[in-house]
């Protein structure tokens, strides 16, 4: 007798973040030990098949390996390399979404990649009698790791993936829309013979459409309500089931859950379908559309932060004795404290407060939040030099070390001119998917807004600057901000 699929569902248990912990640390210990085994097998292969060193086999096998040095040397370094590397890859990221023909995969072409630079750094310039052994050598290492790395991680993920189909562990789901087509897709996904991972915990009204409890499933709320209800129900995935005569709020919607980081999927109709835009990942699953959420590939975000705490840590340390002039400057100039402290809204719409040295009088907000213009009164006379250098942003470098800015992004704004800004731009929630920069491109090319129009203005740079996301575009801009910053002509 079958189970029935929505007294399944509602057993189901949701993942939560210490089981993503706990999966991830799983993957990486499992990479270590791994890479450990076939560091050790190429070393083997080559002392007893390559060079055929007669002193080292007649030696008890532990004690020969261990009294190399080169073998120690590797054992430690060598697999914090390949664990490096698959982080790079994004292959420790989202445990619970891998599946396993993507395991497979990635682990090839990354050990292929891996495998060559580790012949090129420590096995080129090693004594050899003939070329042949390189390549024996090259292969025997790309084998060896294949092997070991998908022996460990298949299993773990094909425990998962099982977990998730038997309705184990689940993503909890938000449904757009109460119409036909989302109680035809909910009903779809219940009669699948593995289960996708979805946990329905409610729909959400769009428009005038009649919300009720359908299949089971509350009715939660209308869609200004999403934001809210994404957090207090602990949302991971909405599926989007809009009608046609709906599809204008679709940009609206979207546009509220760009800075969420949850997971979206729209319910295709047949044009979608022939014009080749439903793109299948398992063949046990729902037909849906995923709207792409990474902006950059997994490697360059892993690059771009470590680019952020490096860089962050350097001007921390050389720029110490600038910092303590730029104090005594800022304490001389006025009465009050030399740093101001702000509340902004970073990433996925989380609150934190921005540090930077103080430009203007205390007390410049008394009558409410207010822009700053170029003539503006309440900028003491060390503030405009500070400005038009963006020495004021120093302190920056501390949000960014603790991983709530990064050095190129769009700038924070404060809730009170994102509610203005939304009022003409709703678009602008999309700014949220990514950390907050000290500079960005809205920020070289505009420059401080003086309202919100110009705020809206410098808006479609950022935009822009999202779509085309990367470590050479981080790179132009951080140069052209150098270049203001030598040439004070900051806005």
């Amino acid at each position: 007798m079958t189970a029935d699929p929505q007294a399944q569902e509602n057993q189901s248990r949701p993942i939560t973040a210490a089981d993503r912990r706990w999966a991830s640390v799983q993957y990486v210990v499992g990479d270590l030990l791994a890479s450990a085994v076939a560091w050790t097998t190429l070393y083997l292969y080559r002392k007893n098949v390559l060079e055929w060193a007669p002193a080292f086999r007649e030696q008890w096998f532990p004690e020969a390996l261990l009294q190399d040095g080169n073998f120690r040397y590797g054992l430690f370094f060598v697999p914090m390399f390949w664990v490096g590397l698959y982080g790079l890859v994004g292959m420790h990221g989202a445990p619970y979404r891998r599946y396993r023909s993507q395991e497979v995969g990635q682990v090839l072409w990354t050990s292929l990649l891996g495998s060559l630079t580790l012949f090129f750094v420590l096995i080129l310039d090693d004594a050899i009698s003939s070329y042949k052994q390189y390549y024996e050598s090259l292969m025997v290492l790309f084998l060896a790791q294949s092997v070991a790395v998908i022996a460990v991680r298949f299993p773990l993920t094909s425990r998962t993936v099982m977990r998730v189909q038997r309705g184990e562990l689940a993503f909890n789901t938000l449904i757009v829309g109460c119409n036909e087509e989302a109680v035809a897709m909910v009903r779809e996904i219940r009669a699948l013979r593995r289960n996708p991972g979805f946990r329905f915990v409610g729909f959400v009204q769009v428009g005038q459409e009649d919300c009720k409890s359908l299949e089971g499933i509350p009715c939660l709320g209308n869609t200004d309500q999403l934001v809210g209800l994404i957090e207090e129900h602990g949302i991971e995935e909405v599926i989007l089931a809009v009608r046609s005569s709906e599809h204008g709020e679709l940009e609206t919607i979207i546009n509220r859950l760009g800075g969420t980081g949850v997971g979206i999927k729209i319910i295709p109709d047949i044009y979608d379908i022939l014009s080749g835009l439903v793109r299948m990942k398992s063949l046990f699953g729902a037909p849906l559309i995923a709207i792409r959420q990474e902006i950059m590939p997994s490697w360059q975000v892993v690059v771009k932060r470590g680019m952020d705490v490096a860089i962050s840590i350097i001007a921390l340390v050389l720029l110490a004795p600038i910092f303590l002039l730029i104090a005594v400057a800022v304490k001389c100039s006025s009465p009050g404290p030399v740093f101001f402290h702000q509340q902004r809204v970073g990433r996925h719409g989380e609150p934190f407060f921005i540090h930077k040295f103080r430009t203007m009088v205390v007390g410049a907000e008394r009558n409410g939040p207010q822009l700053s213009s170029d003539h503006d009164p309440r900028i003491t006379t060390i503030g405009r030099v500070l400005r038009k250098s963006r020495l004021d942003e120093l302190p920056q470098f501390y949000n960014v070390l603790i991983g709530e800015m990064s050095l190129v992004g769009p700038r924070p704004e404060r809730r009170h001119y994102i509610d203005l800004i939304t009022q003409e731009a709703s678009h602008y929630h999309h700014l949220h998917k990514v950390r907050p920069g000290i500079t960005s491109w809205g920020q070289v090319k505009y420059g401080y807004a003086e309202n919100v129009e110009q705020m809206v203005q410098r808006l479609r740079f950022d935009l822009i600057y999202l779509e085309n996301m990367s470590l050479g575009l981080d790179l132009k801009i951080l140069a052209y901000t150098v270049w203001i910053v030598l040439r004070g002509r900051g806005k």
